[in-house]
């Protein structure tokens, strides 16, 4: 096979020397624009776990990347005169350019053909190659010809940042945060061999325009640098390589390959600095395609092969890679908090790191971690926090949380979820043994479904209600159910469905019309959900007062049952979400138009129920913090709010996002909804609940020991398990009291010691 390869950056070669290994009869050449040994930056990194990739691929590579790699376990992070250490972490650092000698050797021992100075303007000059491999990065000049074969994307993101190196030896990867009269710097600084580290300076778009480097040159970057970090580099020099500041940009890309042109690399993905995977994703690309070469006879075959294999890993750490490069944008967000809590932030920041992975890597350091937040949750409890100085805290998910004067003995909710199994909104056995047996369960708090607070206000016939008076002892029942059984709490959730409403079940067809039977609607404006449902009326006075009046009836009914919490939705939607969302309410009086109009009803719906709950007992909102659609709310409307809901007494923010519009493209991954939780409850300073792909009890403790929410919603992992939180409790050896009629069970309790 006679392959060309544009650029000779490490992925590049990297596959060459893979294809010429496995079959020297291939033919490989490599395309690079710049001379030899002229690259810039300073080092890189590899994660033990990829150091084990390169050793399976290409054993000669690998041990002459080892005898020149720089190895730690530490991570430090300096902050305010303190130094926040953690260990068991395992990466190498590696000269850039001692990386492409490393390779460009082993590449010209295989019969690899490299050409230098020589940059490919179009792929069409390799008519006769067999394979084209762009791999070129981003900056080439067959951009153009990429974006419109393989529909390339570029999120350019507005940090700005710039790659420097030292001569200071770090001993571990280091982050430094300094402050000063322009705004915060950050630098991500590690070792990549004897007497050199790279230093990564970056801020935010404020920070670099107000200190005036908007106008400097590398000279007097490096000046403003060294003196910014005077105490972190002990009198060592910064170096300057091609230190030009940049935005990171994002690269995304449809299609992988366009007939026998495939892309690898960074011209097909990048993934941000902060989690030092650029050039691992490069050669792990290049592994694929080459095991797909070696799979597959036919090159269709073995392009789809790769992009099939790649795409959604390189996906998956992009997503992770975007969670991390958000901290660094925002992280002024987390300066109030304690450094303990900033630096478990810091090293979960991807959402891939988790509590239990740090205690493999480093237990008394989540140790620790652990107690900080165990002393403080019995603090805002107002509880003993027993916890002593020998004996090992509980696990966050386990510390209590008050709100009000209601005090939920852990962190796990059960979230709301539609059974469709009520008749004429009435709650049944099913509803007793759902909410019963997960109260049984050991979650802290349970919620109801979505209960509708009149009967043309249900998405469907099966929907549970609060608007009979038959209705209060229906759920009473349950509510006495959990109180007399179990430790747990139980809230309810109360909502109109508006034009959303007088749909199938749910396994009948999901938000589809009723084909009969169906009842009239109503809405901010005349939308309906769906193209072809039922247009809504737009919503008069009087409906508006009518809706009000049923919200304060059920709230009223909600204290005569017996709840303890109760929770007003405002998402997905429904009727007071469709208030909410520009895309949803065209109105053009004072409910409409500006956020704080549109936010006008909803509010006088929660200040009506907030008059009639008692003050003892705590209210939640529920909100789609975005529309995930074009025009829609966005993350930052969902702050103003938050804002607004904290001003009217609101006690906590349930964090969901979209299902507002039916065209909506939501970016889903795991806790894809936490960053919006965790921006909420930083910036407004209000309690927040974390909802959306939550599933293990390590998630759990990572969201809460990291403040990104003080809750956590669960729902599928509910439905597959009612006693979740008791099987957590278990493998962390925690020991949660069972109900009485179940305590023969108290002598398999672990013991916690």
């Amino acid at each position: 096979m006679d392959v060309a390869v544009i650029g000779g950056g490490p992925g590049g070669m990297y596959l060459a020397i893979l294809l010429k290994a496995r079959n020297p009869k291939h033919r490989v050449t490599i395309y690079e624009r710049e001379r030899p040994h002229e690259t810039f930056g300073f080092g890189v990194v590899f994660s033990d776990a990829t150091m084990g990739n390169l050793e399976l691929a290409d054993a000669e590579s690998y041990h002459r990347i080892t005898e020149r790699f720089f190895h730690w376990d530490d991570i430090h992070i300096h902050l305010r005169g303190q130094i926040l250490r953690s260990t068991g972490h395992g990466f190498a650092g590696l000269s850039r350019q001692g990386l492409l000698d490393i390779l460009a050797d082993r590449c010209r021992s295989l019969g690899v053909k490299l050409t230098y100075q020589d940059e490919v303007q179009s792929t069409d000059r390799f008519g006769s190659a067999d394979l084209i491999v762009i791999a070129d990065g981003l900056n080439s000049r067959s951009r153009d010809e990429r974006r419109e074969r393989f529909g390339t994307s570029i999120d350019l993101r507005p940090n700005r940042f710039v790659w420097l190196g030292t001569t200071r030896p770090f001993s571990a990867f280091s982050f430094f945060f300094e402050e000063n009269e322009h705004g915060l710097w950050r630098a991500h600084a590690y070792q990549y061999e004897n007497g050199h580290s790279t230093f990564i300076v970056e801020a935010t778009e404020e920070t670099f325009v107000s200190s005036g480097l908007s106008e400097a040159d590398e000279e007097a970057t490096v000046a403003y640098c060294e003196r910014v970090f005077a105490e972190a580099l002990q009198g060592h020099p910064l170096l300057r390589n091609k230190s030009v500041w940049r935005r990171f940009p994002t690269v995304r890309n449809e299609r992988w390959y366009d007939g026998n042109r495939v892309l690898l690399g960074d011209a097909v993905h990048t993934a941000h600095f902060s989690v030092g995977s650029g050039t691992k994703l490069a050669l792990e690309d290049a592994i694929a395609l080459a095991d797909a070469l070696d799979g597959h006879e036919a090159l269709e075959d073995v392009l789809q092969a790769y992009q099939e294999e790649r795409k959604p890993a390189a996906a998956s750490l992009q997503r992770a890679a975007q969670a991390s490069l958000e901290w660094f944008e925002n992280t002024e967000r987390y300066l109030d908090t304690e450094p303990i809590q900033f630096g478990f932030s810091l090293l979960t920041r991807s959402l891939r790191i988790t509590h239990e992975e740090l205690k493999v890597r480093d237990p008394e350091y989540v140790k620790s971690v652990d107690r900080w937040f165990a002393r403080s949750a019995a603090v805002q409890a107002g509880v003993d926090p027993a916890v002593s100085a020998t004996a090992p805290p509980p696990p966050p998910l386990f510390t209590p949380f008050r709100l009000r004067d209601l005090l939920l003995e852990n962190r796990v909710v059960v979230s709301a979820m539609c059974q469709y199994s009520a008749e004429d909104g009435r709650p049944d056995d099913w509803h007793l043994v759902h909410l019963g047996s997960r109260a049984v369960g050991g979650a802290g708090l349970v919620m109801t479904e979505m209960t509708d607070v009149s009967a043309d206000g249900r998405i469907t016939y099966g929907c549970a209600g609060m608007y009979d008076p038959r209705h209060i002892g229906d759920w009473k029942r349950i509510v006495d159910f959990v109180h007399r059984h179990t430790r747990a709490k139980i809230g309810m959730q109360l909502a109109h469905a508006g034009r959303k409403g007088a749909t199938k079940l749910s396994w009948e067809g999901g938000d589809e019309p009723l084909p009969e039977g169906e009842w009239p609607l109503f809405a901010p404006s005349p939308l309906p959900y769906l193209p072809y449902g039922q247009v809504p009326r737009p919503m008069t006075r009087a409906d508006m007062d009518r809706v009000t009046e049923d919200f304060v009836r059920s709230a009223q009914w909600a204290q005569e049952a017996g709840f303890d919490l109760l929770e007003i939705h405002l998402a997905h939607g429904y009727l007071l979400s469709t208030f909410i969302s520009p895309l949803t309410n065209r109105r053009t009086d004072e409910y409409g138009g500006s956020l704080e109009n549109r936010m006008r009803f909803p509010l006088e719906i929660f200040d009506a129920v907030r008059s009639v709950w008692p003050d003892r007992k705590p209210i939640s909102v529920r909100i789609s913090a975005t529309d995930w659609a074009p025009g829609g709310v966005a993350p930052e409307d969902s702050v103003e709010v938050a804002e607004l809901l904290k001003a009217h007494g609101c006690d906590l923010v349930d964090v969901s996002a979209g299902q507002v519009v039916s065209d909506a493209k939501p970016i889903y991954g795991r806790l894809f909804q936490t960053p919006f939780a965790d921006r909420i409850r930083h910036d407004v300073g209000i309690p927040t609940m974390a909802v959306g792909a939550i599933s293990s009890y390590s998630d759990v403790n990572t969201i809460l020991a990291a403040g990104r929410a003080d809750l956590c919603a669960i729902a599928r992992m509910h439905l597959w398990d009612p006693y979740w939180t008791r099987h957590a409790a278990f493998e962390l050896g925690y020991p949660l009291p069972w109900p009485d009629p179940y305590h023969v069970l108290d002598r398999y309790r672990p013991r916690w010691q």
